[in-house]
C-alpha cells in the first residue's frame, strides 16, 4: 500500500468513525420512556436499599434503639405507601 492510499484509508475511517459515534438516530444510544410506575419501581428499590443500611448501620452501633425504631418505621410506611401506589398503578 502506497503511502497515499494509506492516508485516504485513515480519513474514511475516521469519517466513518465520526458518523456511527455522532449520528442523531443512533439505535444503541436510544432509551425507552420512563413512566409513573418504573419511577415508583426505582423508588421501592431505594427504600429497600435504605431499610438494609439503617439496619446495618444500628447493628454496628450507630444509632440508639429510638432513632432506629423511629426511622425504620417513617422507612416502613412510605414503602407501603409506596407499594399501595404500584399495585394500583399494576391494575390499571
Amino acid at each position: 500500500m502506497t503511502e497515499m492510499q494509506g492516508v485516504v484509508a485513515g480519513l474514511l475511517l475516521a469519517v466513518a468513525l465520526f458518523v456511527y459515534t455522532f449520528w442523531p438516530e443512533n439505535v444503541f444510544a436510544r432509551q425507552r420512556e420512563k413512566n409513573q410506575l418504573d419511577y415508583l419501581l426505582e423508588r421501592k428499590e431505594q427504600l429497600y436499599e435504605n431499610l438494609r443500611d439503617l439496619s446495618f448501620e444500628y447493628k454496628a452501633g450507630k444509632y440508639p434503639e429510638e432513632d432506629f425504631n423511629e426511622q425504620r418505621a417513617q422507612l416502613e410506611n412510605e414503602t407501603a405507601q409506596l407499594l399501595a401506589e404500584i399495585e394500583l398503578l399494576q391494575k390499571v
